[in-house]
């Protein structure tokens, strides 16, 4: 599944130094946090928040297939800058869920149902928060 949501928010802003987990850059962690937050709240449990090479990862599930949410920004910060303010970053996230090698070669779980009950829950989050401004959903 290919979805994903790019969004303008003032409700997230860039941690100096939170790039330094993740390659430099890329931002995310805030939004991570309340994202893992809104998932708790609406019944959705959340492993851990992790930094990822992209930004930051919500992970919902590790077992038996890892169900997760990435999370970041878009924005192309200019070299002068160190960077993007917080009106500035476009931010992105979307549903994932993978199988480990293992998994994949010996045994078959069917995780369409998990990833579109994940897609549609963080859809209704994003669209019910007011100080989100969607811009693309796919």
């Amino acid at each position: 599944m290919k979805k994903g949501y790019w969004f303008r928010s003032r409700l997230f802003r860039v941690e100096p130094g939170e790039d330094d987990g993740v390659n430099p850059g890329m931002y995310g962690r805030q939004l991570a946090l309340w994202l893992k937050e809104q998932l708790e709240s609406h019944g959705q449990p959340v492993v851990d928040v992790i930094s990822e090479d992209f930004g930051w990862c919500v992970r919902c599930q590790v077992s038996p297939f890892l169900l997760w949410i990435g999370c970041g920004d878009v924005t192309e910060v200019e070299p002068s800058k160190a960077m993007p303010t917080s009106s500035d970053p476009v931010w992105h996230c979307f549903p994932a869920a993978e199988a480990s090698l293992i998994a994949r070669l010996f045994k078959k779980h069917d995780m369409q149902p998990a990833l579109s009950r994940l897609d549609v829950l963080l859809r209704e989050i994003l669209m019910a928060e007011p100080a989100i401004q969607l811009i693309e959903a796919s």
